[in-house]
């Protein structure tokens, strides 16, 4: 990092850490977990290496923090949403702490993926790998043809197939 950037990443810092913190522990309702965000947030803006202007500093800085705080939120809805399904389980069919962990976090890629593409796609799949809906089921569901219904399972596969091609790379 160059000396004019450091320099201007640090005076953002300086200038809007408190307010930012404030800005996250009221949506939050938690000290640490503001603490861990505002940390991101700052983290996302050194990676970027764009330094806001100053008179729009706190429009950058919120948008950022905004969908750090969304991505929190479905983080704790899928992880709740988990942990619920499983807790019906016998104790037997539990997993370890670990293996929980990378179910949830393989369920976050997954809901990440599935919001790359468009709300019918998203549906469609679900509706097709969850509940084992037939095409001209769906169709009727989402009132769309079923030749939408294939265009948007395609979509939503195609997008699955390019992600597990990145993360294999």
């Amino acid at each position: 990092m160059n000396r004019d950037l450091q320099l201007q990443f640090t005076q953002l810092y300086e200038m809007h850490q408190g307010w930012l913190s404030n800005f996250l522990r009221k949506r939050l309702n938690c000290s640490h977990k503001a603490a861990d965000l505002m940390q991101d947030t700052y983290l996302k803006v050194l990676v970027s290496g764009k330094i806001p202007p100053t008179e729009y500093a706190r429009q950058y800085l919120t948008c950022i923090a905004k969908g750090l705080v969304v991505d929190q939120y479905r983080r704790w809805r899928i992880e709740q949403a988990y942990l619920e399904s499983i807790s019906h389980l016998p104790e037997e069919h539990h997993s370890s702490p670990e293996k929980r962990l990378e179910v949830i976090e393989t369920l976050i890629e997954i809901d990440t993926l599935l919001h790359q593409v468009s709300e019918k796609a998203r549906q469609a799949f679900l509706l097709r790998r969850l509940e084992g809906l037939s095409y001209s089921d769906i169709a009727v569901q989402l009132n769309v043809s079923i030749s939408s219904v294939e265009k948007y399972i395609a979509k939503a596969l195609q997008a699955c197939a390019i992600a597990m091609m990145e993360r294999h790379k």
